[in-house]
């Protein structure tokens, strides 16, 4: 059984290993596969979007442990869920939304054990129910089931009168590449916070080595970058900068 872990606790300090001490010790025949450890500390919409690129991907049967929890220790509550034939295992805060928003599944509330640490429910809670679902345990044994989980969604792009469609940037990965909430079927160009950025282009090579470019990434969604270099620096940008795609005959 494979089970994946995705948390903001980084490498250093040993938190992962615990966990993983946890899942080997109580399911030892599972495989665990590190997604990341670096999403920003305590950043729920970047653990949310990366989660939704790959959750799927895993064969039917995969536990997914989400771990970015700032709530940790409060009244928040822990769940587990089952969607599209895979379990994900996190705190109730809107980060387990992909998962969430997929037709049937099915969401139960998991108990803190009298033992559990009030800062590190990723080790005492998130851990040993991930084991569980890994032995083949089913998720409404867990705990009681919940109908109203938290649900974050990514903000929906506005058709203006004109014809454009008025976004915004809804992420920032490790190379610097903006990445919006525009979908580009049909082309168009493209300018972020009043700056003309040019037509869609189809690869990064397709401009000079240092310009700033459009394109559409592999989720479908049309990213912002420069070839060889940073859109945010480029750009003072990030996570809510507006964003227009114009029609591609304009």
């Amino acid at each position: 059984m494979i089970i994946t872990l995705l948390t903001d606790f980084g490498t250093a300090d040993g938190y992962v290993g615990e966990m993983k001490g946890v899942l080997y010790s109580r399911a030892p025949e599972c495989r665990v596969v590190d997604i990341s450890h670096d999403i920003a500390a305590q950043d729920i919409e970047q653990g949310r979007l990366t989660l939704a690129r790959y959750w799927r991907r895993f064969p039917v049967g995969t536990v997914h442990i989400v771990v970015v929890d700032p709530g940790v220790g409060t009244g928040r509550r822990a769940i587990a869920v089952a969607s599209d034939g895979r379990y994900l295992v996190g705190p109730d805060n809107g980060v387990l939304s992909p998962a969430l928003l997929v037709a049937g599944a099915r969401v139960v509330s998991l108990p803190t054990p009298p033992h559990a640490s009030a800062t590190f429910h990723g080790r005492d809670v998130f851990a040993p129910a991930g084991a569980l679902l890994a032995a083949g345990a089913p998720v409404d044994s867990l705990g009681p089931s919940v109908d109203d989980p938290i649900i974050r969604r990514t903000p929906e792009a506005t058709r203006l009168p004109d014809g454009s469609i008025a976004g915004q940037v809804i992420g920032v990965d490790r190379f610097g590449t903006l990445i919006t909430n525009l979908v580009a079927p049909r082309g168009g160009t493209v300018e972020v916070a009043g700056r003309s950025v040019g037509p869609l282009q189809r690869t990064y090579s397709d401009v000079a080595s240092g310009a700033l470019l459009a394109l559409v990434g592999s989720s479908g969604l049309v990213e912002i970058a420069v070839r060889d270099g940073s859109a945010v620096r480029e750009l003072s940008a990030g996570r809510g900068t507006p964003v227009l795609l114009r029609p591609a005959h304009r």
